[in-house]
């Protein structure tokens, strides 16, 4: 008999479902849109009844592409956009607010407000996290705040709270599972590094009740059964954050060993190993809770990587679809110049400035689209030399032979060239670039006996192609360092001016 295997994956701008059998084969497939909603500049909000409902939806598309009932799954595997945060109602499972999305600068004067009491290092001493808008914690305050009556409600035992992988659980569970893992409950600036629970004191500083939140588990737990939403009892049985899934997915397990996912965001990991690993500039988190084991990862999270490719689409109307920025970028030889920094909601690592604002410098009258359409596309290649050369410098004995690259945007043999010249190192690039979602998958069926080990799991993966360094390092090193110019240029924009 033919195992299935369903793969969740609410992201950012998107909600997908896949089905894949036994040998990773996709069966079925579905995709919608979700709707970004801008209430001010810097801020972006989704509609978590609408991130429910699309997946639903997709879920049921994928099925139908599959031509297979629910009842044929062997368990569901999910993944999600991290830190986003949402505040809903217990008794009606009605949100009190819109999710605030994780790239989202509403409460940007929290977070700083936090540091000015004080708390800042302990913040990162407890979490790992640098303090900062990004994380889940100040999104859920932020909502507390805004809504009347609502931290009276939280305290009474009315509200619970979370990412969105606890709110998908919750409702596909018909509200049973109230949980998260170790992947996503590490990137909220709430959960204890070494404890792997929350920390309680934190939550004191930050006025949020310890029982609006979910349970902590392991990656590899059941999360419950799709029952009460589907009608057939096939259960949960794994849950990670997107980019550690992404890690999973390439087959990631020994410490040292490095992806870099190219996403809406775009976010390089390093796995640790049993032990946090503490690098400047970057942050260290639960990677996954597998077999009783728990890996750590670094990572350095870039906000603007296929975002970026969005903004030339949607708002410049330079391209008709992101993948023509390969051709565009191709008819020109360099920038002459330009840089692009895409810091449209502020700079994250290694520099981490919420009040930076993105630019287009270097240009002159010969400047033309095509040299800003280049410049998207080497902004991406620029960033992650950022992380790369912050995680060299905090970890002298770490060794990186090579960069595993997944996402939309290594389609794009230029970028994927352009990333081999800056970092002077092979790129790696699998067959399968989907490498989040068929982490969640791949560990799902780990869970449930689709698979044996990880050893088995670690045998899927396989290289579609191998891009090797042909820039001079010099070359290379003059081109970062205009970049990093160009980067310090954006530093602290809204201190300067005012963009409300």
């Amino acid at each position: 008999m033919v195992k299935y295997i369903l793969g969740i994956d609410e992201g950012t701008t998107s909600a997908r479902a896949f089905v894949i059998d036994q040998d990773t084969n996709v069966v079925g497939f579905g995709q919608a849109e979700l709707t970004q909603i801008y209430p001010r500049n810097g801020w972006i909000e989704h509609d978590p009844m609408q991130i429910l409902n699309v997946q639903l939806e997709v879920i049921r598309a994928a099925l139908r592409d599959a031509n297979i009932t629910p009842d044929q799954l062997s368990g569901v595997g999910l993944t999600n956009q991290r830190e986003t945060g949402i505040v809903w109602e217990k008794d009606t499972g009605r949100p009190i607010h819109n999710a605030i999305v994780w790239a989202s600068r509403h409460s940007v004067d929290i977070v700083q407000g936090w540091v000015d009491q004080g708390i800042g290092d302990q913040i990162q001493e407890s979490t790992g996290l640098i303090p900062d808008a990004y994380y889940t914690a100040s999104k859920i305050r932020f909502i507390l705040d805004a809504v009347p009556g609502a931290q009276a409600r939280a305290e009474a035992g009315e509200l619970l709270a979370g990412t969105v992988d606890t709110w998908l659980i919750w409702n596909l569970t018909g509200r049973r599972s109230f949980v998260t893992d170790y992947s996503n409950a590490s990137r909220t600036m709430m959960m204890n590094l070494e404890t792997l629970q929350w920390d309680e004191e934190l939550l004191g500083h930050y006025g949020i009740p310890k029982a609006m939140l979910a349970e902590i588990v392991p990656s590899d737990s059941d999360f419950g059964s799709i029952e009460p939403t589907f009608g057939a009892d096939v259960r949960i049985g794994s849950n990670l954050g997107d980019q550690q899934a992404g890690l999973f997915g390439q087959a990631a397990f020994e410490q040292g060993q490095v992806k870099m996912t190219y996403g809406t965001a775009g976010v390089l990991n390093i796995n640790c190993g049993t032990t946090p690993q503490r690098i400047e500039g970057l942050t260290p988190s639960l990677a996954w809770g597998v077999q009783g084991k728990t890996a750590y990862e670094v990572e350095g999270v870039l906000f603007a990587m296929g975002k970026t490719m969005q903004w030339l689409r949607d708002d410049l109307q330079l391209i008709h679809a992101a993948p023509d920025s390969e051709w565009y970028a191709g008819q020109v030889q360099s920038t002459e110049g330009v840089y692009l920094v895409p810091a449209f909601t502020g700079l994250a690592a290694p520099t981490w400035d919420p009040h930076a604002r993105a630019a287009i410098i270097g240009m002159s009258n010969a400047t033309n689209r095509l040299h800003i359409i280049r410049a998207a596309v080497e902004s991406m290649v620029f960033q992650t030399r950022d992380v790369y050369e912050a995680a060299l410098a905090g970890a002298p004995d770490l060794r990186i032979p090579e960069l595993r690259v997944d996402g939309g945007a290594v389609k794009n043999n230029l970028l994927c060239q352009l990333q081999s010249d800056l970092l002077g190192i092979p790129v790696i690039r699998p067959k399968n670039a989907e490498a989040t979602i068929f982490g969640a998958m791949l560990l799902a069926g780990l869970t449930t006996g689709v698979y044996d080990s990880l050893d088995e799991i670690a045998s899927k993966w396989a290289v579609d192609r191998v891009f090797e360094p042909q820039m001079s390092r010099d070359e290379a090193d003059a081109k970062y360092a205009g970049w990093r110019a160009a980067r310090e240029l954006t530093k602290g924009w809204t201190k300067k001016v005012d963009v409300s």
